[in-house]
Order: structure tokens, then C-alpha cells, then sequence
């Protein structure tokens, strides 16, 4: 989990954009490293949802597609590098209660059962 520190802080599942040119999963592990500082393996992709969010940093309300992957941690081989990121390990139960976006939760409940 990354716990993002800014004006609100917030519990959440490592995520960013998908920059042009690069695909969902390639995006993932790009953002995984920079929130977390960890390298992932093994990916499986549990699906997507739309989720519609004020975007602070470009002052715009906007639609995302976020995409849903569970994956292995592998080792963090550096501290993350995105401002106001910080990784959390977290048990599911843990994850469930504090978790900032409802359809993360949701994603992680399905996967749980």
C-alpha cells in the first residue's frame, strides 16, 4: 500500500497514469517503483473500473480507467521517489478499513474470497 501525505492523507493502492506509449502493466511496475521503492513479479490483472476524481495538481475534473493488478513483492531496492509517498504493509483486514477508494476496496474484497 502507499500512504500519500498531502492535504489529505490518504491509504492506497500503488497507481498513477499511463504515460503514452506504455502499456497498463508496464505502467504498473513503473508506478509500484516510484511509490513503494519495491519491484514487483508475477502480475495478474483482476480488472477495471472507472472512477471520476478532482485532480488537484491540473485542476480538472477527470474520469480514470484504473486498471487492477495483484502481484508478489520482490524486494524494495529503494525508498520511493514520488513526493509524499510513503509504503505501508498492511494486512488484508487492515488494508480493508483504511483503504481511501471504494472501488480498491471492493477489488481487494473479491480477491480475498
Amino acid at each position: 500500500m502507499t500512504l500519500e501525505m498531502g492535504d489529505q492523507t490518504e491509504v492506497q493502492l500503488p497507481g498513477g497514469g499511463v504515460e503514452a506509449g506504455e502499456s497498463p502493466l508496464q505502467a504498473l511496475h513503473r508506478e509500484v517503483l516510484e511509490e513503494t521503492g519495491w519491484r514487483i513479479a508475477r502480475p495478474r490483472r483482476l480488472g477495471a473500473f472507472r472512477r471520476f476524481t478532482y485532480m488537484k495538481d491540473y485542476d480538472l475534473w477527470a474520469q480514470k480507467i484504473c486498471h487492477i493488478y495483484v502481484a508478489h513483492p520482490v524486494r524494495q531496492i529503494a525508498e520511493p521517489t514520488e513526493p509524499h509517498h510513503a509504503t505501508l504493509v498492511l494486512s488484508a483486514s487492515e488494508a480493508l478499513a483504511i483503504l481511501a477508494n471504494e472501488g480498491d476496496r471492493l477489488f481487494l474484497q473479491r480477491h480475498l474470497r
